[in-house]
Order: C-alpha cells, then sequence, then structure tokens
C-alpha cells in the first residue's frame, strides 16, 4: 500500500532522514522503532505532506505523492495521529470529530455515531473543549478526528506517549481492534513490548537510516535491540 525509496528529508543543512527506504504492506500493522531524533516523526510527516522530500519516493497505492500537499494525501485516503495528540483545545469534542471530516462532501453523521460507539467517553464530553480532557481522552479523540476522514493508511505517531499503563493498555486495545476491522496502520512507538503485540512487520531507524527490518521473531531475537528496547538480554 505504502513504498517509501530512497527518501532524504533535511532541516535546512541538516538531514534528518537520508535515504530511507520501507513498505507497509495493506491489512498490516507495520510499526517503526527508534530513539529519540532518528527520524521517526520527520518521517510521518513526511508521508503526510507536511514536509516536503529533498530527494527519493513516496508512492500509495501505485501513486506517487511526495510532491502533493497535505490536503491532497487525506483526499488519498491517509490520516495522521500526531505526536502529542495535538487537537483543537479551544474547539468542542464534537468540532474537532467535523474538522476531520472537512473534505468529504457526503453525510458524516453516521460516521460520528460509529467513533461515539468506539470511544464512549467522547460522546460523554462531545460538548466539551478539547483542551479540558485528559491525556488519554485527547488521544482517544485525536484518533477519532483521523478516522472521521475514513482513512485507508492510519499514520499512528507515539499514540501511547507521555499516558498511564492503564490508558496505553486501552489504546492498543483500539489499534488491534481497528486492524481486525481492516485498517492498514503505520505505527510509531517507543514502548516495543506493546507492539509487539499487535505488529507484524518491524522497521528500526538511527540516525535517520533504516537499520532493522524484520517480523516480531527477529525482531525478539536481535541481541542489541532486545537490550535496548525490550529491556532483557540472555
Amino acid at each position: 500500500m505504502l513504498r517509501v525509496q530512497g527518501l532524504v528529508t533535511a532541516y535546512g543543512k541538516i538531514e534528518a532522514l537520508r535515504g530511507v527506504s520501507l513498505e507497509v504492506k495493506q491489512g498490516s500493522i507495520t510499526c517503526l522503532l527508534g530513539p529519540n531524533g532518528a527520524g521517526k516523526t520527520t518521517l510521518m510527516m513526511t508521508v503526510a505532506g507536511v514536509l516536503k522530500p529533498r530527494n527519493g519516493s513516496i508512492r500509495f497505492r501505485d501513486e506517487e505523492i511526495a510532491s502533493l500537499p497535505p490536503h491532497a494525501i487525506v483526499s488519498r485516503g491517509i490520516a495522521l495521529v500526531p505526536e502529542n495528540r495535538l487537537v483543537f483545545p479551544s474547539m468542542t469534542v464534537l468540532e474537532n470529530l467535523h474538522a476531520g471530516a472537512y473534505q468529504r462532501k457526503d453525510s458524516f453523521q453516521e460516521d460520528v455515531e460509529r467513533v461515539f460507539a468506539r470511544f464512549p467517553r467522547l460522546k460523554e464530553r462531545a460538548a466539551q473543549q478539547a483542551g479540558t480532557l485528559s491525556g488519554g481522552e485527547q488521544q482517544m479523540l485525536a484518533v477519532a478526528r483521523a478516522l472521521m476522514s475514513r482513512p485507508r493508511l492510519l499514520l499512528m505517531d507515539e499514540p501511547s506517549l507521555g499516558l498511564a499503563p492503564l490508558v496505553v493498555e486501552e489504546i492498543f486495545r483500539i489499534i488491534a481492534e481497528l486492524h481486525g476491522e481492516g485498517a492498514t496502520i503505520f505505527l510509531v512507538e517507543q514502548n516495543a513490548h506493546m507492539a509487539l503485540k499487535v505488529a507484524q512487520h518491524f522497521y528500526l531507524i538511527e540516525q535517520g537510516r533504516v537499520t532493522f527490518s524484520g517480523d516480531p521473531g527477529s525482531l525478539a531475537e536481535d541481541e542489541l535491540i532486545r537490550r535496548a528496547y525490550l529491556g532483557s538480554s540472555r
């Protein structure tokens, strides 16, 4: 579904991505691991069109999208759940959901009801300003807002960041549930233990380069990765 090849993205003279290549297969959960500053969020922002690559290719469903603006990428079927949630704090929960469907020309009330059924706490707080929600509720709202565009590919950047363990469990339950319903998800995550429960393929990015690609079994067998991300060694 998504193929990234030789991607180079820079901030001025500093290259954050240095020839990144990876694939996300349709119907899969693909997880990108890496230390802080490795280029994970830069990659997500580049795929979403927020940042423009200096070189390389991004193909989504066999169409080159690297030069497209963010709204055109959303219209193609890609939605981003950004790092740190970034809900619209002065808007209500319901207004945030409507913002997620801003490009749709059809009626989306059915989708509002669908996300409220999936996230009952958001329904209870529909008229509440998003900035007054808890961190976990804001993360749920960020996911729900992305789902309002009916994406073919859901990009999720650190969905568990800064959340309490019980909320992290709930977020990953939702991720697994979405995948069970056929969603394709590209996940950036520091919590490798939780990611191992849901993802079918892993990439590791370090200093802007992909240094590992493999399934959960090969990830768990790699001594250096196990020490760095799973906190254990043999």
